[in-house]
């Protein structure tokens, strides 16, 4: 599978004296191809998290395309969109995102749940929670997580479909350096199992499990 944005860009306006709106991403091309894991870096405001969610189908370019195995995400309608999105792409967002009045469990399993889907197994879903390490917590329910234990459900429920593009935005947010690692690692095996991932990170040794690198700056994408 095989994620393409092609002179993707996104303009914001803004009120007062001068130009009246800003770059928060340049004009700009980028390829996720099955198999291979690309990272990229930068300050935060640089517009990493923008681009990636434009990747993603959730956030509209002002210029350009994104093209998902030659199909134009935006071309879609937005249950057309939401359905190739929930079916073929796996988003780990930054910040809190588990439904509190679901288990931890169930919510690894609800993407299986939407469109009318046969969900997946509660088995299935309790190793992707080993994986990630949280197996012994299926159970309890988001607001009993630390911030850590948050950030991997959101890991395990991301790749609850087998999807064949991963978009991860921070995954490594408020984990230890143990469980950094061990994400980093569960990231790089589904890019070795055929995945196209893109992993959006702070942590510097991120680009040891990379085969591309890239640093967004002030809007601007350039290969490292």
């Amino acid at each position: 599978m095989i994620l393409k944005a092609i002179g993707v860009s996104r303009r914001y306006f803004r009120q007062g004296k001068g130009k009246n709106f800003f770059y928060a991403v340049e004009k700009t091309d980028l390829t996720l191809a099955s198999g291979v894991l690309t990272e990229i870096t930068g300050r935060s405001g640089s517009g990493k998290s923008t681009l990636l969610n434009m990747l993603a189908g959730l956030l509209e370019p002002t210029e350009g395309q994104v093209l998902l195995d030659g199909a134009d995400l935006y071309a879609m309608d937005d249950r057309e969109r939401s359905r190739l999105r929930n079916a073929s792409i796996g988003v780990i967002p930054q910040g809190q995102t588990g439904l509190h009045s679901l288990t931890v469990l169930e919510n690894v399993k609800l993407p299986s749940l939407l469109y009318g889907k046969e969900p997946c197994s509660d088995e299935r879903a309790e190793k992707l929670l080993e994986r990630v390490g949280i197996a012994e917590l299926k159970d309890v329910y988001p607001n009993e997580l630390s911030g850590g234990e948050m950030r991997r459900l959101a890991i395990a429920r991301a790749l609850v479909m087998d999807p064949g593009v991963i978009l991860a935005d921070e995954p490594t947010g408020d984990l230890d350096d143990e469980n950094t690692r061990e994400v980093l690692s569960l990231l790089r095996h589904c890019a070795d199992e055929g995945a196209a991932v893109l992993l959006v990170t702070h942590e510097t040794e991120a680009a040891a499990y990379a085969d591309a690198v890239y640093k967004m700056s002030d809007g601007v994408l350039a290969e490292v």
